[in-house]
């Protein structure tokens, strides 16, 4: 159920983007345990220069790979988001070749009263979820 938005600049071709979707399903899938088909993403690519992300003064490197990756979930607790992390800079290496120093992850919380999945109903609140 987490919604996640996926910041890249252009330049990736269509299986690469494929792969980074992939991917940062895979290590949300377990390190928050949720379903296989629990899977919200929209992937925006920008022009060079559009995405804009420096280090807070931590030194931290960043390259035209760079990733920002955004979720928008219900409440999960420090040792999934640490897990989540961790694993989707492990697996971003892996599978696709970006450093973790080229990822950056934001988590936004909200509630069941926060969402619709659909036909004007919250799922959530009404038992169906």
């Amino acid at each position: 159920m987490p919604l996640i938005r996926i910041d890249v600049v252009e330049g990736r071709n269509q299986q690469e983007l494929n792969m980074l979707k992939e991917t940062i399903h895979r290590a949300m899938v377990i390190a928050f345990e949720v379903p296989e088909r629990d899977r919200y993403q929209i992937l925006t690519q920008h022009k060079p220069g559009f995405l804009v992300a420096e280090d807070t003064g931590l030194d931290i490197p960043r390259t035209d790979k760079f990733v920002l990756i955004q979720m928008i979930s219900r409440p999960r607790s420090a040792e999934q988001k640490k897990k989540f992390y961790s694993l989707v800079c492990q697996l971003l290496k892996e599978n696709c070749g970006i450093e973790a120093s080229d990822v950056m992850t934001s988590i936004v919380v909200n509630s069941d009263e926060d969402w619709s999945f659909g036909l004007g109903r919250a799922q959530f609140l009404e038992g169906d979820l």
